[in-house]
């Protein structure tokens, strides 16, 4: 509601016969508040900061199979671990997103995560069992649980409706890109300190990542959806979305649970990437190349992501997300059969592909799915659910490797991803202006 005037309701005033009046137009919308001028300053942020924090977690990720055999620990521990540091993931995101959707500094939250996951990692070259590993991995899956959905809301506040793929996209390059750089470090290391020496190095850029979270980092605050025409109107639906907006499982659309439910079926079968890599092993592919696997996927990851996003802005999510879930199906009949090295090779790098149509575009279809309010809460349970599956699913492909040996796994993966595939293609995206 607005004062506006000269009148030009009543016909004295606009003819000059009486003299002007002014009124109170009831209305008039009132207009969205402008981006902030320090939105790209924010996405580049998040950026070079995902790009440092992915650098030092993964000069470790990819050789920490090879340091689980070297201490005696096999497939089973490793699913173990990763299970137990995935649900703990689930449960800290689950808190962290109704969290976000109540408190207005959002920052301490995230930079803390990310001091919290980066302070632990060095203590990989100080443990001589996998259950210290365990426990580690426990810490740091815990912090990227309470930053994570944190930041992703921060991302979604921080740009408009229609660039939100691409603001994702560009962050998930940045990731990827440090996933590029982690490997190659990692190797560069191995050769003349060992494994425990690449687990020592991941502390100078995990330190740089907490600098420039807390220093580049802005705090965004919360932009409120008006679609009331009048003020009247207006308080209605205030009143009406006050209790929704409290409540721990808000009432969201069904569009949304459908999209959660393909994706939680597709996650049974997502089990940890490391049985990837064990299972290059298991062709003769050697521990120390691990890290060149790591390469050649990041490569395709970071150079789709970010185009992979800006397309999903102008075309349909679901469709994207469905072709990324077909991709994982290749990947994973190619690592089953596993017909030689070169196989791996070319699969391994295909397999990025999956990472890029899917990551990012999901994260946004998910987000335009909902209302503001309760964006965190939303990304909060996607994520829950896809990291108490991907538990389930770390458990039973280290029980199946167990029992049946690596193929059946792998065309049990193949085949769950497969169905998802066609029910998200049954999904239509969000209508988008």
């Amino acid at each position: 509601m607005s004062l506006v005037g000269p009148c030009t309701r009543h016909r004295a005033c606009h003819v000059g016969i009486a003299a002007p009046c002014y009124f109170l137009d009831t209305d008039m919308d009132t207009p969205p508040p402008p981006v902030s001028q320090s939105t790209p300053r924010n996405i580049y942020a998040f950026g070079l900061t995902s790009f440092l924090n992915d650098t030092a977690s993964e000069m470790a990720y990819w050789v920490l199979p090879a340091f689980l055999a070297s201490i005696g620990a096999g497939a089973a521990q490793l699913g173990i671990i990763e299970g137990i540091a995935e649900s703990v993931a689930s449960f800290a995101q689950l808190f962290s997103g109704y969290l976000a959707d109540k408190v207005s500094h959002r920052k301490p939250i995230v930079v803390g995560g990310y001091f919290v996951a980066n302070a632990v990692k060095p203590l990989l070259a100080l443990v001589s069992s996998w259950w210290q590993i365990l426990g580690i991995r426990f810490a740091d899956r815990f912090a990227k649980g309470v930053r994570g959905t944190a930041r992703d809301v921060m991302v979604a506040d921080s740009v408009d409706k229609s660039k939100i793929g691409s603001a994702y996209g560009l962050i998930q390059a940045m990731d990827s890109a440090g996933a590029i750089v982690g490997p190659l470090l990692a190797l560069a290391v191995i050769g003349r300190f060992g494994m425990r020496g690449v687990f020592a190095s991941a502390a100078i850029p995990g330190a740089l990542c907490v600098i420039v979270a807390w220093l580049g980092i802005r705090e965004v605050h919360k932009q409120v959806e008006r679609r009331a025409s009048s003020p009247v109107k207006a308080e209605r639906s205030s009143a009406a979305a006050t209790p929704a907006n409290s409540e721990w499982l808000p009432k969201l659309p069904v569009g949304f649970y459908y999209v959660l439910a393909v994706v939680t079926m597709f996650s049974l079968g997502n089990s940890s990437d490391m049985f990837l890599v064990l299972r290059a092993g298991n062709i003769g592919i050697p521990a120390s190349r691990a890290p060149l696997l790591g390469l050649v996927f990041n490569i395709m990851f970071t150079l789709v992501s970010w185009p992979a996003g800006k397309f999903s802005d102008r075309f349909s999510r679901s469709a994207i997300a469905a072709a990324g879930y077909l991709v994982f199906a290749v990947v994973y009949f190619v690592f089953a059969l596993a017909p030689s090295q070169l196989a791996i090779w070319l699969a391994m790098a295909f397999y990025g592909l999956f990472y890029a149509l899917t990551n990012a575009v999901l994260k946004a279809l998910i987000v335009e799915s909902v209302d503001t309010g309760v964006r965190g809460r939303a990304l909060g349970i996607y994520s829950f659910c896809i990291s108490v599956t991907t538990l389930l699913s770390s458990v039973i492909t280290g029980a199946l490797w167990k029992v049946y040996g690596p193929r059946v796994p792998f065309y049990f993966s193949a085949g769950i991803a497969t169905v998802s595939a066609l029910a998200l293609l049954a999904h239509r995206s969000p209508s988008r202006n």
